[in-house]
């Protein structure tokens, strides 16, 4: 029998998701916050604001009113902004069905709790529900993905049967959808990544050049890893599709809202400038404050996030941050993360 899905985002990689799905469901439901772009996607079969140029299946129907759209699915796909998914899941919840499964694909993390997105959902949820969510993550661009280039991602459950479910429900000719346990570790990898891209867009609006960029990711994929050891994940995750491979994908593309803000960022920008030219959520900016004050708490040493947080929002210079990035007390390359496996595996 087909399963009824509905994603609940319709910004760019919301549309993207609900394209996927409509190559294997007779009927996806779609959810606009603004009742103005929801009657654009029915009628004109395109969201020219987020996704612009892709001609939507007509078996996507948008709607701007959740309690139309929840009742009766039973594939929750949540792409909302990471500020906006704790109020989102609250809202949905009295209008799930009972065997309901929650995958969110939104790479970020509530600034306030500090907690990844799965946690968040589970905050929200029923305790019946609380084995039913994962997380879809990996190299996704919105616009590749919504022309049918091939794309491959990852999705992560505690539960592998739950996983597994959401892999069938997903993957396409084009989609490809391997299966993880490490939900720690894809969400880390999917959002500390798009700290490590405002970093390269800056790197590259200082034109510092390849060599810049690539040591800038190499220590960034360290970094990254640290601090998702320090909180449970498996080390093997981050040379993984969510780790490298959306780290690679997101700082090294135009297409990456993360590497352009970073790049408005080396041309002198503030953040409130950057985020009135994009006209959409950046959340590798959220995600550096978030991180910042967590790495703080756990004391794991994120020097890139800290020199990002500086930039971000204490006004200093982009190549003062640089410069003290490469004058650190000098370090073995390996010692970081190994000791942090080690401290992570041996504790009493």
């Amino acid at each position: 029998m087909e399963q009824k899905v509905v994603v609940v985002g319709a910004g760019s990689w919301g549309t993207a998701i609900a394209t996927v799905l409509a190559e294997n469901h007779s009927e996806v439901a779609l959810w606009a916050r603004r009742a103005a772009l929801a009657g654009e996607i029915n009628q004109a079969h395109e969201n020219k604001q987020y996704l612009p140029g892709i001609s939507l299946p007509e078996n996507i129907v948008c709607d701007h009113v959740l309690e139309n759209v929840v009742p009766g699915k039973t594939f929750i796909f949540l792409v909302v902004p990471s500020h906006a998914m704790r109020e989102t899941v609250r809202n949905l919840v009295p209008h799930l069905h009972k065997e309901a499964i929650l995958v969110h694909a939104t790479k970020g993390i509530e600034i306030e709790s500090m907690k990844r997105m799965s946690e968040v959902i589970a905050e929200e949820l029923p305790a019946s529900y609380r084995e039913r969510i994962a997380v879809l993550s990996g190299p996704s661009h919105a616009e590749e993905v919504g022309r049918k280039a091939p794309t491959t991602v990852v999705v992560a459950s505690e539960a592998m049967g739950i996983a597994e479910k959401v892999q069938d429900v997903l993957i396409t000719r084009h989609f490809r959808v391997y299966t993880n346990p490490d939900v720690i570790g894809v969400e880390m990898g999917g959002a500390l990544k798009n700290i490590i891209a405002l970093g390269a867009g800056v790197s590259d609006g200082l034109d510092f050049g390849d060599n810049a960029k690539a040591a800038l990711l190499t220590r960034g994929l360290a970094e990254i890893s640290r601090l998702g050891i320090k909180l449970g994940a498996n080390p093997l995750t981050f040379s993984g599709l969510a780790g490298l491979g959306d780290l690679v994908v997101t700082a090294t593309s135009r297409h990456s809202r993360n590497w352009r803000a970073g790049n408005m960022i080396a041309q002198g920008l503030s953040v409130e400038e950057i985020l009135t030219r994009m006209g959409m959520v950046v959340e590798g900016i959220k995600t550096t404050k978030a991180v910042h004050k967590l790495a703080h708490e756990v004391k794991v040493d994120m020097p890139i996030t800290r020199e990002l947080y500086s930039l971000l929002f204490e006004n200093k210079a982009p190549r003062e941050a640089v410069g003290d990035l490469m004058g650190r007390v000098r370090r073995h390359e390996m010692e970081e993360v190994a000791l942090e496996y080690f401290e992570a595996n041996n504790q009493t």
